[in-house]
């Protein structure tokens, strides 16, 4: 079973908070204290309104001086211990980690920030949060590689988190997800993910509220539980399908591997999920990690983003629906897929992979 996790709360030495997640059995006192010296939060980050596409644009100039790529002794998302220098993690061991990210795009800003408009009515606070979530305190781990009782102890961190940030209520959107590799553009080696509280709808989610809205419009039913149920029958790019969970290929897939992962009920997002669909999520993620790893004879480890698709915490919640969106820009051995003109200018995406092959070599490597 995949429980709902109660974490263990502290505070680091420059005010921000720390959230320790334990696995099934597992029982620390977290107790140790964060003995650094730390200087102030930057909280400058500002959003201005781009009037030529609609959407908000972030400035978060301080994020030029975060850490980038360290060496393993310097890496900040170990535990502390003797042989260290004090790290973000304070204690000298944990199972899954999460804490308020020191370099954020979005943080929590004063209340008198947020009630002025700023310089204009397009131009505000970046008011929201950025967490850091550590997967395990081993430096060299991947999740495709954790035990599964971690992977339980994750899909746990990621429910509790959301459910906090979401009841922020100058919070729009959560979305939980994982960078893996320098090819993505990780700047921090050690098994990571982030929790992003945006404070507007995204623009993707708006562009697929948009599609779901006229297809309730002209049907009555659910977007993304039809495309759910077409995958399912055709069969043609369907990997996996289960009690409650099935994963495919899309159609349209962008990326030269990409997989959706989507609950068989209708859910808005992941604190949503019962008992059993937790339980089911853990299994089923990992195996997807793994093929993702072995797509590739002699790439041990693909790069690729996991992003998890939430329902709105408030704007057109109904239309919503949780699905997970796995891919890699990797389109073969040492090649990447480039953003170039088309798609960076455009918008105009061209994928170099049919959809078809890529789901029967996933199908081939379970």
């Amino acid at each position: 079973m995949t429980p709902k996790q109660d974490p263990t709360r502290r505070t680091l030495a420059d005010g921000r908070q720390i959230f320790y997640f334990d696995d099934a059995g597992s029982a620390r006192a977290h107790s140790a204290r964060d003995s650094r010296e730390l200087p102030a939060l930057d909280h400058s980050s500002r959003m201005r309104f781009d009037v030529l596409t609609g959407e908000w644009i972030t400035m978060a100039s301080h994020r030029m001086t975060r850490t980038h790529l360290p060496s393993a002794a310097e890496c900040p998302l170990c535990p502390t211990d003797e042989t260290r220098t004090p790290t973000e993690i304070p204690d000298g061991d944990y199972d899954v980690a999460v804490f308020e990210n020191r370099f954020p795009s979005f943080a929590a800003a004063p209340e008198e920030a947020i009630d002025s408009p700023g310089d204009g009515a397009g131009d505000r606070p970046a008011a929201g949060h950025c967490e850091v979530m550590c997967f395990s305190s081993d430096h060299t781990a991947s999740v495709a590689e954790l035990p599964l009782e971690r992977i339980r102890t994750i899909v746990g961190a990621w429910i509790s988190r959301t459910e906090e940030l979401s009841a922020d209520p100058l919070v729009e959107q959560v979305f939980c997800f994982e960078n893996r590799g320098e090819e993505i553009g990780v700047t921090l080696t050690h098994p990571h993910g982030q929790i992003y509280a945006y404070p507007y709808v995204t623009p993707r989610t708006r562009s697929m509220l948009t599609q779901a809205h006229r297809h309730f419009e002209r049907t009555g039913r659910s977007l993304l539980a039809d495309v759910l149920a077409f995958e399912r029958e055709d069969k043609a790019r369907l990997i996996y399908d289960g009690d409650h969970w099935s994963a495919y290929v899309p159609t349209a897939a962008r990326w030269p591997i990409e997989i959706h992962l989507a609950p068989h009920r209708d859910v808005p997002d992941l604190p949503s999920l019962n008992d059993q669909e937790r339980d089911e999520l853990a299994v089923v993620y990992q195996d997807l990690l793994r093929r993702i790893d072995r797509f590739y004879p002699g790439v041990d480890r693909v790069p690729y983003i996991a992003a998890w698709h939430q329902a709105p915490v408030r704007i057109n919640r109904p239309l919503g629906r949780l699905h997970l969106q796995l891919f890699s820009i990797l389109r073969a051995p040492g090649k990447l897929k480039y953003l170039a003109g088309s798609e960076s200018a455009m918008g105009a995406w061209v994928n170099d992979t049919i959809p078809e092959a890529v789901a029967a070599r996933l199908r081939e490597l379970k």
